[in-house]
């Protein structure tokens, strides 16, 4: 793995860290196939029950890195091969990933950032930290599936407006718009790492698997089918070790030692 991305385990958190910190961790090629490589990895580490993705120094990701070709004109961009996959597109594997990952914005965000961070299922972001779509002020549309997601997260003209205007906005704007949650600057590693550890130690892995997926599939799906499913997952749980720890740790009035099975 290439030192561009950074991988550690502490409390049953996998922190997947983006280390360029000198180009405020600009994506590049390289780092897209090094972070995959270490998403997959924290995916299958069975000592990693919650994923947190955040940036090394002042900055989360300020996007693609623009340094110019040999010919001192934009590198081209690769266009990935068309997949109906719903989970199979250039970053919205991470929505398949079964177990929860969220964004630790410690620091500047955008374009290529915003997207990975758009993909996460939660947000923090430090207090006085911004963001911004940026694609319309490079002459650029609404990359990686920017332009389904956004609306979804924060309604269609509240994502008009960041994707049309390009405007950089703050933690508190965003906070407000109900993209992210803010935190002090102050202990902001350690906080985003105490949610994800709260939730690797108190929720059932077997569980947080299953719930991501629901709504995740939910986005397609009809309230009857989306029910039906529930209603089936719900049967399979009554016969999970996780259902069974659940209820008696609940009982007994002590911490769960869930298996994930």
């Amino acid at each position: 793995m290439t030192d561009d991305i950074l991988y550690d385990v502490a409390d049953k958190v996998a922190t997947i860290t983006l280390n360029r910190p000198d180009k405020m961790n600009a994506w590049s090629p390289d780092m897209e196939v090094a972070f995959r490589a270490a998403i997959e990895r924290a995916a299958s580490d069975d000592g990693a029950r919650a994923i947190v993705v955040t940036g090394a120094g002042k900055g989360f990701c300020a996007g693609a890195d623009l340094s110019p070709g040999p010919d001192g004109k934009p590198r081209p961009r690769i266009v990935p091969p068309f997949s109906a996959d719903e989970f199979g597109q250039r970053y919205s594997y991470l929505l398949g990933v079964p177990k929860p990952i969220i964004a630790g914005i410690n620091g500047a965000c955008a374009g290529v950032g915003l997207c990975l961070a758009l993909y996460a299922d939660m947000r923090y972001m430090a207090e006085g930290a911004k963001m911004t779509t940026a694609f319309v002020r490079r002459g650029l549309i609404a990359e990686h599936g920017s332009a389904w997601m956004l609306p979804r997260l924060i309604g269609t003209m509240n994502a008009m407006d960041l994707l049309l205007t390009g405007r950089t906005i703050d933690a508190a704007e965003a906070e407000r718009l109900g993209l992210v949650r803010m935190l002090a600057r102050d202990g902001f590693a350690e906080a985003v790492h105490a949610v994800a550890a709260e939730m690797a130690a108190l929720s059932s892995p077997r569980a947080m698997a299953v719930v991501k997926r629901q709504v995740y599939l939910a986005y397609t799906q009809s309230l009857a089918a989306a029910t039906q499913m529930s209603n089936e997952e719900q049967q399979k749980c009554f016969t999970s070790e996780d259902y069974i720890e659940g209820v008696a740790s609940f009982r007994e009035k002590r911490a769960p030692a869930f298996t994930g099975k």
